[in-house]
């Protein structure tokens, strides 16, 4: 166990930050429920047609910034809290990553042979650890034909990645945070089905691992997921190698199957062709334990996208039927942004059946979050 101490992107007393460039960082050890938050990277913009910015880059991560534990005169923000394998979703990761995505990893192959993580689904293993948990869909998880949301399922897989972490009980406390979650849902559950999950380790690298959740409802629901977690050293903040009996633990129910680490989607801007925008605004009910937005509001943005494009007829999707949604964490979303009251601007692009999704903060300088989904063939 140790203390988990956050500073908010706000010169106050008791509150620190470290700084690069033009750009505050969060420093702090591990964000909150659902953020991980650990830096922050700078989407570098150049100015496009028409007065209007276009991200350059390619996609690829730049502007990283450095991390450190800090220990704050204030308390307001402190949290003690447990961190064994893949815990309550860290999310809304805007991990400093370095170079952890192409450094080849010593005994492993190399990374153009390894799979990204969180890219597919894997059945459940013939072997190995399995935890499994039952609960019943409720009123507050579904939205009005009865439907299981997905932000709904997103804080299923938190909960039953936090019980299976409680149940094994043998390791360390450990620091994680996500960094890319895929969910397919053949089948929506439905209000008051019973539904059964069941997860598991499907994937390793040598500072991440991917964390498989099937969930099988009594009515014919069934969703699957996988969520990519990187580990942390709980002191610097900064990517480490998985400890001996993480590797020890995990490694049956994985088959050995090595994955990297890197994001894929190339964030939808504003004034570029074909994409629409809409104002969002996070909530004080959003913030989670260490003041910071929990990681399954990025789903609700989702939702809201997708309730939005369906009534403009610009995507056909059955929501109740089978589809394909992943989310990528960047950068999380703070108190202070929250308490500003300010619309941070959601970007979207409806093409060929294909939804994409931007969360772009107020000052349209940085991507909190970004989402794909379409019809799951």
């Amino acid at each position: 166990m140790y203390a988990v101490v956050t500073a908010s992107a706000q010169r106050s007393p008791g509150r620190m930050l470290l700084t690069k460039g033009r750009k505050s960082v969060c420093p702090g050890g591990i964000p909150s429920g659902g953020n991980g938050h650990i830096g922050a990277r700078c989407h570098r913009r150049d100015r496009g047609r028409n007065g209007r910015n276009a991200r350059s880059g390619g996609g690829r991560e730049h502007g990283l910034q450095g991390t450190m534990l800090l220990m704050a005169a204030s308390t307001e923000l402190m949290e003690i809290v447990l961190f064994p394998f893949l815990p309550r979703d860290r999310g809304l990761a805007s991990l400093v990553m370095d170079d952890a995505d192409s450094t080849p990893e010593m005994g492993s192959s190399r990374r153009s042979e390894r799979e990204n993580g969180a890219t597919r689904v894997l059945p459940l293993p013939e072997s190995g650890r399995i935890f499994r948990r039952e609960r019943r869909v409720r009123l507050g998880d579904v939205d009005p034909a009865g439907r299981l949301r997905l932000d709904a399922v997103a804080r299923y897989l938190q909960d039953v990645a936090t019980d299976d972490s409680d149940d094994l009980g043998s390791l360390e406390a450990r620091a994680w945070v996500v960094r890319r979650t895929l969910i397919e849902q053949r089948q929506a559950p439905r209000n008051s089905e019973d539904v059964s999950l069941a997860t598991f380790c499907s994937g390793m690298g040598n500072r991440w691992a991917e964390r498989r959740v099937s969930l099988a409802g009594s009515a014919g629901g069934s969703v699957e997921a996988v969520t990519l977690w990187v580990h942390l050293d709980p002191v610097s903040g900064r990517p480490m190698t998985l400890p001996a009996d993480f590797v020890a633990t995990y490694t049956e129910p994985s088959g050995g199957r090595q994955v990297t680490a890197r994001q894929v989607h190339e964030p939808v801007v504003p004034g570029d062709d074909d994409v629409h925008t809409m104002p969002w605004w996070p909530r004080v009910t959003d913030l989670d334990v260490l003041n910071h937005v929990n990681n399954a509001v990025a789903w609700e943005v989702v939702e809201q996208t997708l309730e939005r494009v369906r009534a403009r007829e610009l995507l056909l999707l059955d929501l109740s039927g089978s589809l394909r949604a992943e989310v990528e964490f960047r950068d999380a979303i703070d108190h202070e942004t929250v308490v500003a009251a300010m619309p941070l601007t959601i970007a979207y692009r409806a093409i060929d059946g294909v939804l994409n999704i931007a969360l772009w903060s107020t000052d349209g300088e940085t991507v909190h979050v970004t989402a794909q989904v379409t019809s799951l063939q």
